[in-house]
């Protein structure tokens, strides 16, 4: 059988295409060789679980240590400590017998005796396998981010207190927590918080110099994972193709492959024809439209609040609110959605930006009447005056009111647009957006049949703000190369009338031209 993408789980050597795992792990071997107790942070499906399972192998192989890999997620949001804790210990129990065979563990009477007392079970089961194990244990435990409430204070008390005792007892020697959050955004609730207070001090998981992470690939790597598919099946992706993805993905592990498997598998199976960077658009768009299990995955996290208050304003161009914490900006990096570049917060990728505002607004434009045959002219061109007078009177009559329903509100009206603007553009263009923390406004740019249209959104407060965006728009217009383009104002002065808010005038400024809508 010939190797494929994986999209799905783990990768397989032999089975699916695969970089080399050691690549990504050079620091997190260091931290097990010092015998540390850290916390291993990824966004979900970046190879977390590959590397831990090729890690384990390593480490066994070698022979320095006792290693095994744990999967925690049968125990993921049990409440209650007894049922939590007897999952957890049949998840380790497997494990052990799955990569430590030889590792005598303990008998089902002793377990059944700790799992009375559930806040020292963990503590009294890892000391007896470290005491009878042949070399320093090492557990690498994936998916602790899924415990919650009292059994998760008491998982993380439990390791800490084995930690602290291990001079005089047996314990494992290293520990990773592997999972998509950071130590301190395991316990949320202030009540867990207290409980856990010494997360963050010189403890076994000191968040602040011991969190590892998987770095995305690199452009060269992109470009090595998609000729392992060449070599295997003589179908080339040209030079055009392999930036592509790149530049879709940012390195994200299962973007990568995402693109990659809708490409060579879906579109193009004839192997004597060579993928392009058409065809990864395409294939762009594919994994967008069908919200995969990944993509989806991603969308449900907009709907948590401290996602929504570093989101809402960058949807916006705005800066966060002044209570929005470090640890709040930390959190939506830890998940993969955003990445600090420039100066600025970003969003990870191309991808990304695309499915965030298209998973908030899909409900709201399903439920709009525009059909892409109202805006076209007799030659096929897209009307832009007329699109946005319908624009207008929509924002009006109904649009304003919708808005008000995100739970974006900051971007409640840029959201409102770019699902009235993504339903005309469905039957047959396209929508792109670029926002930033700070950025100071939204960035649209249709594409209809070989056009484009440059639109540029801003909140108006005071009288200053046109003069203040036109400069943006023209710096807009010069990065695309266009010399026409849009300037939407949402006027959000109560006292102005509607009779005022709404208009469109055309303005020269740098030899653009910039036609004006108030909304």
């Amino acid at each position: 059988m010939r190797p494929y993408f994986n999209i799905a789980g783990p990768c397989i050597p032999g089975e699916h295409y695969l970089l080399p795992p050691e690549r990504r792990l050079a620091h997190v071997r260091e931290h097990i060789e010092e015998g540390r107790y850290f916390v291993l942070q990824a966004g979900r499906q970046t190879g977390k679980t590959t590397s831990m399972q090729w890690l384990t192998e390593h480490l066994n192989a070698r022979g320095d240590h006792a290693a095994a890999w744990v999967d925690l997620q049968t125990a993921r949001e049990q409440p209650d400590p007894g049922a939590a804790f007897r999952t957890l210990l049949g998840a380790f129990e497997r494990a052990l017998a799955r990569d430590l065979p030889g590792v005598p563990r303990p008998s089902p009477g002793a377990v059944e005796a700790w799992l009375r007392d559930p806040a020292s079970a963990l503590l009294n089961y890892l000391q007896a396998v470290s005491a009878a194990a042949p070399r320093p244990v090492v557990l690498l435990l994936d998916e602790v981010d899924g415990l919650v409430g009292a059994p998760l204070v008491s998982f993380l008390t439990q390791l800490r207190e084995g930690y602290i005792a291990r001079r005089g007892t047996p314990f494992p020697w290293s520990v990773a927590l592997v999972g998509a959050c950071a130590v301190r955004d395991y316990a949320l609730s202030r009540e867990e918080r207290r409980a856990v207070a010494w997360l963050g001090t010189a403890s076994p998981f000191n968040v602040a110099s011991e969190t590892a992470t998987l770095e995305p690939f690199t452009r060269d790597e992109v470009s090595e994972l998609l000729g392992q598919h060449t070599e295997a099946t003589g179908q080339a992706f040209d030079a055009a193709a392999v930036e592509r993805v790149w530049a879709l993905s940012q390195g994200h592990p299962w973007l990568v492959n995402a693109l990659a498997d809708q490409a060579a598998r879906r579109d193009v199976r004839d192997r004597a024809v060579t993928v392009t960077a058409a065809h990864i658009d395409a294939a762009r768009e594919a994994l967008i439209t069908e919200r995969r299990t990944h993509l989806d995955s991603l969308a449900a996290r907009l709907r948590e609040p401290r996602v929504q208050r570093i989101l809402a304003p960058m949807l916006a161009g705005e800066t966060t609110a002044p209570d929005v914490l470090d640890d709040d900006f930390a959190y939506v990096v830890g998940l993969g959605l955003l990445r600090y570049q420039g100066g600025h917060y970003v969003v990870a990728n191309p991808i990304y930006r695309e499915v965030i505002p298209r998973a908030l607004t899909h409900v709201r434009q399903a439920q709009l009447p525009q059909e892409t045959a109202w805006f076209l002219r007799e030659d096929g061109a897209l009307d832009m005056p007329g699109l946005f007078t319908a624009w207008q009177a929509f924002w009006r009559k109904d649009g304003h009111l919708a808005a008000e329903g995100f739970g974006y509100r900051e971007a409640g009206p840029h959201l409102m647009l770019m699902a009235f603007l993504q339903r005309v553009v469905n039957g047959g263009g396209t929508l792109e957006r670029e926002y930033a923390l700070g950025k100071g406004a939204l960035d649209l740019c249709v594409g209809w049949r070989g056009e484009r249209h440059a639109i540029e959104v801003k909140l108006r407060r005071d009288t200053d703000t046109e003069a203040e965006a036109l400069p943006q728009v023209t710096r807009y217009l010069d990065s695309l190369g266009l010399t026409e383009g849009w300037l939407v104002l949402f006027d959000l002065r109560q006292t102005v009338p509607w009779e005022q808010r709404l208009f469109r005038r055309s303005v020269v400024r740098g030899g653009h031209q910039v036609h004006v809508v108030g909304c």
